[in-house]
């Protein structure tokens, strides 16, 4: 079973109806005992950085997510369910993220450029291997909207980059965490395969 995990925020229902059309037993989730009892994790969302990290522990979630991890399950973090797992974002500011990998997340200062980065643009691949871009080709086009991006401290996390002004990080893959900026329920097949990527991944794990 994938654990979706339901905190208040964002585009929940998306996320549920494009896992389930490529063949996942996902369930909806708002407590702890259920995200430790999955097989896999999503966390996805659309929102603020304060606000789900306070929604986050008000719910009882932060431990839970931070042992699935822990415990090698797979993880998939999207749009904000990605910047959360860094240590802070410009858009709280004192306020603490999952601390799950070392980096910030800055907010776009980038001239003659609209923020948020919003549409289409282009995934470049920066890490062979990665599961979750099976059979996904390199310039793939994906679905973004943010205005924060994710700065990981190491660059041995980067899975793949894109280009809006600047090259930032738009996908992160280490084991068991794969994370988008982008939103892979609204990139159409591209996303759909990576999503069924996942599922697969999750059936495979013990």
């Amino acid at each position: 079973m994938i654990a979706l995990v339901d905190y208040g925020m964002g585009n929940l229902r998306s996320v549920e109806k494009a896992l389930t059309r490529v063949g996942a037993d996902v369930r909806v989730v708002t407590d702890a005992k259920s995200v430790l009892a999955a097989d896999a994790v999503v966390l996805p969302g659309v929102g603020a950085f304060g606000d789900c990290m306070a929604n986050l522990k008000k719910a009882g979630l932060v431990d839970a997510i931070r042992d699935v991890i822990t415990a090698k399950r797979p993880f998939l973090g999207i749009c904000l369910g990605f910047q959360a797992l860094f240590d802070s974002s410009e858009e709280a500011a004192g306020v603490r993220g999952l601390g799950i990998f070392p980096g910030s997340v800055p907010r776009f200062a980038v001239n003659g450029l609209k923020v948020p980065h919003m549409g289409w643009n282009e995934l470049r691949i920066r890490k062979a291997g990665c599961p979750l871009l099976d059979g996904v080709a390199d310039g793939s086009r994906v679905y973004f909207v943010h205005s924060y991006y994710c700065r990981p401290a190491s660059e041995k996390v980067v899975c793949g980059t894109t280009e809006y002004g600047i090259e930032f990080c738009s996908m992160l893959w280490t084991e068991n965490v794969y994370a988008t900026q982008f939103h892979p329920e609204k990139s159409q097949a591209v996303g759909l395969k990576m999503l069924g990527n996942f599922v697969r991944i999750s059936k495979k794990t013990p």
